[in-house]
């Protein structure tokens, strides 16, 4: 039996894209379940696919599945209600199947008002899709009732069974990682925080179950066997358990793993002792959900954290050489100009070296948007609008748009303009067994105001300079080829070309077999007149393309007496 697990195209473009591209780890865990089984299951990413003429029907051509099911947060729901109707409409008798977070709020929704949609997944779906997927193959009939955690229709009614009990001992779930390739991990399933803007609540219970250290680092490892190195931890809160995260990154490095990693954190779950073992084992960035530096303001979203515990979790994250990002939201009720320069006092205190600003958005499911269908008498039948979502600043006459609009302009103005010297005053525990770790910090950060996200932002000062500093910080806990390479280009943007040579010359000599620091290298002594050493650089990669056209160019100054 060939089944198909989509998840649908979001509505809307997103500026950080790391956001909605990657399947939901549920996914993953479904379609190992269904393997394990002998279940033909095969999953398939349509973010891309958005503007395609045809690209669904062609896919469902190809694979011809015997079911559909799609993995629906608020954001793709539309995306999924097109394809299900592409499914019904080459394939009629094909079951079509809606889980996840927004499938399970919206589980009504879509019975009463989409008749493409044959059956809803509650909550957890592993073991619900399976017995539901039994269920079809033995012909299905009127035994769903029996089915614990789904939504049907029947005689014109929409059904919803009892709710299916929770995986008690997550690691008996089969590894995602035996059966597909993928880089977000999840230890954790649930968030004992009630934050009033998210669905976590009151899809999880508030109840927070454990992957063992084991299963976790087994997943790492193998997907990190098939060539994958960099890792999401998508986790509400990783570091719950500061015993459970310490094993697992010590199994990190006694296997050793070189591996590099992103988590998520609560600024009130974090201490020095694990932090330290987390950048050991590879971590490089922790999101923190700050939300605002107005007290007011995380009073009403419910965000149960101090000022304090900010400045404390940046401090210290940041002097452990992992890069501290913070996530805002805007645009609240109660939100004005007062609240907006509350929050910028705190980043001036806590300094971030990467910071996300949202507008509060509002999602069923979230205790925020309960409130508000309540206050203004709403149904979910605004969600027939062709929307992704519904933005809070709509609902509140207090708030226009112009103003919100403004709020994160200033926010972002802001944080750029204050970036230079958040990276300037960047301090670092003196501990050796951290000065890889620290090398590669600053050459990371540097490498963001070089060659990444802020190298295209003019509102940043001195972005060069700024990078300049931070590679040569890089260079002083240790050899580090992204520092050495990073320096030697800017050197050579300015000009510099005897200095970019000394730098390059250097990372060569830690780094014999890198092709782009001796490229560098000899243009840099090229440009200092000194062919035949530059000759030599490009002639130590005879199947590199640049490396051969480097060589010639050399060789025909060479032959006219060219010696600048």
């Amino acid at each position: 039996m060939k089944i198909l697990l989509v998840y649908p195209h979001c509505l809307e473009d997103r500026i950080h894209t790391e956001d909605v591209s990657a399947p939901p780890m549920g996914l993953y865990y479904i379609g190992a379940l269904l393997r394990e089984n002998g279940y033909d299951a095969e999953i398939v990413n349509l973010q891309a696919v958005e503007g395609r003429p045809g690209a669904i029907e062609k896919l469902l051509a190809e694979k011809d599945p015997d079911v559909v099911g799609f993995s629906v947060l608020n954001a793709n729901r539309w995306g999924a209600v097109d394809a299900a109707r592409i499914v019904k409409g080459m394939a009629p008798e094909t079951p079509v199947v809606f889980g996840g977070v927004g499938a399970t709020y919206l589980w009504d929704h879509f019975l009463t008002h989409f008749p493409e949609v044959d059956f809803v997944v509650l909550g957890e779906g592993e073991g619900t899709f399976l017995n539901l997927i039994r269920h079809i193959e033995e012909g299905g009939g009127e035994g769903e009732d029996a089915i614990p955690g789904i939504a049907f229709r029947r005689h014109g009614r929409n059904i919803r069974t009892e709710p299916a009990e929770p995986v008690k001992n997550l690691d008996r779930l089969p590894h995602p990682a035996r059966y597909f390739t993928f880089q977000h991990l999840s230890l954790t399933r649930g968030c004992p925080s009630n934050c009033a803007f998210c669905g976590s609540p009151g899809f999880w219970g508030r109840r927070v179950r454990f992957h063992s250290a084991d299963y976790f680092v087994d997943g790492m490892e193998m997907l990190h066997r098939r060539g994958v190195g960099f890792f999401f931890v998508s986790d509400d809160i990783f570091t719950m358990r500061p015993a459970l995260v310490i094993e697992i990154c010590r199994k990190i490095i006694d296997r050793g793993l070189a591996v590099s990693w992103a988590a998520i954190s609560k600024v009130s779950h974090v201490d020095r002792a694990m932090l330290y073992w987390m950048r050991r084992a590879g971590c490089v960035q922790i999101s923190y959900g700050v939300e605002s530096g107005s007290e007011k303001i995380r009073s009403v979203l419910n965000k149960d954290i101090t000022d304090d515990q900010i400045e404390r979790a940046f401090s210290m994250t940041v002097r452990h050489g992992i890069l501290a990002r913070a996530y805002f939201i805007y645009g609240c009720p109660g939100e004005t100009a007062e609240t907006i320069g509350e929050t910028i006092e705190l980043m001036k205190r806590i300094k971030p070296l990467s910071a996300i600003f949202y507008i509060l958005d509002l999602f069923p499911g979230t205790a925020l948007f309960e409130g508000i269908k309540r206050q203004l008498g709403l149904t979910d039948d605004l969600w027939l609008e062709r929307i992704e979502d519904i933005l809070y600043l709509q609902v509140d006459p207090a708030l226009s748009r112009e103003d919100v609009l403004a709020f994160g302009k200033r926010l972002r103005e802001s944080f750029y303009r204050m970036l230079p010297e958040a990276a300037a005053v960047v301090e670092v525990v003196d501990d050796k067994t951290l000065y890889p770790c620290h090398a590669d910090f600053f050459s990371r950060l540097a490498m963001t105001f070089s060659h990444g996200d802020y190298a295209g932002i003019d509102a940043i000062p001195d972005r060069e300079g700024v990078a300049r500093m931070l590679y040569r910080r890089a260079l002083r806990y240790g050899p580090d080829h992204r520092a050495y390479l990073g320096l030697g280009i800017l050197l050579q943007k300015r000009r510099d070309f005897r200095e970019s040579a000394e730098i390059l010359t250097r990372g060569a000599a830690h780094y014999p077999d890198s092709l782009d620091l001796h490229i560098c290298l000899g243009v840099s002594r090229m440009n200092l007149g000194a062919y035949e050493a530059a000759l030599e650089n490009f002639q130590k990669f005879p199947d590199s393309d640049p490396a051969r056209t480097y060589a010639a160019e050399c060789r025909r100054r060479m032959a006219e007496g060219d010696r600048r």
